[in-house]
């Protein structure tokens, strides 16, 4: 196929914060250089935000080394924590406050904002192409392009107008070649170019495998009189058993606005789980219940994030590209946080590239990067909070959660040892057979939902003609092989109702509706078979977030 080539002097995949302060510092350094590095940035979702779901509580040095002026210049960073509480749930109606001094130092959040995730990452795109980044929203980065020796030359965007058969539409436009000497791989938890460039340059073959969770976001306008603008809650234990890792959050945004939402591990072994419907059962208790109740639901998403840490951290670099932010895994498990890690990278990225570009030496492999995140803030972090995880892994929760408490607040992570955590989260599930299976509450369309008009309120969207994004390699496992043995686990995983098991001509059908999809690779990651290949979907599809 012929295809239109453009050239840059950098290629960036992904509109997200890691993505965005790589382009902004880059082109702070072409303007303070007297250069004119053509930068280009190219993010799957219909506008900058559209995909971007977090918590968010943020630590700000990052965004400051960015834009010191930030404040002034109208970042939407506003809410400042003033109150932390951390409570152990063990019950729908029992629960205890946890003292204050008790909570691991990586968990407080005083001095920390507040945020929409969304707002601040179309704020730094608004501030990118202020600085003359070239940014292209809804093209998709479907395919990277390599070079005779192997090395990364770019990307090509995804085609536009093909149809569900795969024959070109009246519509058809063919993807991009975007062409550069480094590529900035920043697509997020789980990226589908990331995932390829793991395996073809063996880039986590000396670490643990990433491990992941899946968080699950409700925002929701309550009355003002119980509103506590920067007020912080987070839950542990109920009504996840004590050998399943997750938690619940509440947040008190602006006056009158909460966001709420629970994360569960996704190395949980009882195929009956459903974190859908553990985070509706969750907000049926009273310290939850209280905020909300007689309050609106205004959106939904979920988003798989990285829980890994230190020890599951990749190679950063090969011959022509480089990760950043959770593409390479920095988020810390230990702070639940990763926007500040994200930015930092993007920041180190951006100078390891300028400083290449100024000494003509921008082809290759960009060592420099790796080793600027050795001696950051970045590194240290992780490393203190190396044994979190693991921690949680081998103890379970309560015990795992006072181990944590010695390590971080008694031996300031600095014990001499480091655990392993090498079992994938899709090999975790037991079989069907070993466990009970969980019945949860009916949804009372006032506090709990089901999973369709969840997906509504997340804006989802996807052309209806167009290949189906989610990939089986073999379209006999969910029913041969998932289904007797983990009694198909895809239908509960999911937090869209996008699979679903039916009964067609007397037999059990597995049947996908793409079209529910909010890219949140839990699919990806989750199947036990690993037979489920998530793909872009034509540009612009999916969910259109718009404060989360």
């Amino acid at each position: 196929m012929n295809r239109e080539s453009m050239e840059f002097d950098v290629v960036i995949v992904g509109g997200g914060p890691a993505g965005l302060a790589t382009a902004c510092r880059l082109a702070q350094l072409s303007q303070e250089h007297g250069k004119d590095w053509q930068i280009a940035l190219v993010e799957k979702g219909s506008e900058i935000g559209a995909h971007i779901m977090s918590g968010a509580v943020i630590e700000t040095d990052a965004l400051t080394e960015l834009f010191p002026d930030w404040k002034t210049q109208g970042a939407p960073v506003k809410t400042e924590v003033s109150d932390d509480e951390f409570h152990y749930l063990r019950s729908l109606e029992k629960g205890r406050k946890v003292p204050n001094f008790l909570i691991p130092k990586p968990m407080r959040n005083h001095g920390n904002y507040i945020i929409s995730l969304g707002k601040l990452c179309r704020w730094l795109g608004e501030q990118a192409e202020n600085l003359g980044v070239n940014i292209f929203p809804g093209f998709p980065a479907k395919e990277v392009i390599y070079g005779e020796d192997g090395e990364v030359k770019g990307i090509i965007t995804g085609d536009m107008g093909v149809d569900a058969q795969g024959n070109e539409k009246g519509s058809f436009e063919p993807g991009y070649e975007l062409l550069a000497p480094q590529t900035v791989f920043a697509e997020g938890c789980r990226g589908s170019l990331g995932k390829e460039l793991m395996a073809r340059f063996e880039l986590n073959k000396d670490t643990d495998p990433q491990h992941y969770g899946i968080g699950l976001k409700e925002v929701w306008q309550i009355d003002e009189s119980i509103s506590d603008p920067g007020k912080v809650v987070h839950t542990l234990g109920w009504p996840l058993d004590n050998h399943t890792e997750g938690g619940g959050f509440l947040y008190h945004l602006e006056k009158g606005t909460v966001a709420l939402g629970f994360v569960v591990a996704l190395n949980y072994e009882n195929p009956y789980l459903s974190p859908f419907e553990t985070f509706q059962q969750w907000k049926q208790h009273p310290v939850i219940k209280q905020v909300i109740k007689g309050g609106k639901r205004v959106s939904y998403g979920a988003r798989a994030l990285n829980k890994g840490g230190f020890q599951s951290l990749p190679k950063l670099t090969f011959p022509g590209g480089l990760l950043v932010g959770c593409e390479a895994g920095f988020l810390n498990p230990a702070k639940i946080k990763g926007t500040h890690t994200a930015l930092k990278s993007g920041l180190i990225a951006a100078q390891s590239i300028g400083d290449a570009l100024l000494n003509d030496q921008v082809s290759g492999e960009l060592t420099s990067y790796a080793a600027h995140i050795e001696a950051s803030s970045i590194y240290s972090e992780l490393k203190k909070s190396r044994n979190f995880e693991p921690a949680l892994n081998k103890m379970g929760t309560f015990f795992g959660a006072a181990f944590t408490y010695l390590d971080q607040n008694i031996f300031a992570g600095k014990l001499p040892f480091t655990w392993k955590n090498p079992v994938p989260d899709h090999a975790r599930l037991k079989p069907a057979s070993e466990c009970q299976p969980i019945e949860y509450p009916r949804p009372d369309n006032e506090i709990s939902f089901d999973r369709l008009s969840s997906v509504f309120l997340s804006s989802t969207n996807h052309e209806e003609d167009q290949p189906c994004h989610l990939q089986l390699k073999d379209h006999s496992i969910p029913i041969a092989v998932n289904l007797p043995e983990w009694a198909e686990p895809a239908q509960r995983y999911c937090p869209a109702a996008v699979y679903e098991v039916i009964e067609e001509n007397d037999q059990k059908v597995f049947r996908i509706n793409a079209q529910n999809c909010v890219h949140c690779k839990t699919c990806d990651i989750k199947d036990p078979s690993q037979n489920i290949n998530w793909e872009t979907p034509e540009g612009g599809g999916g969910p259109n977030y718009s404060n989360m």
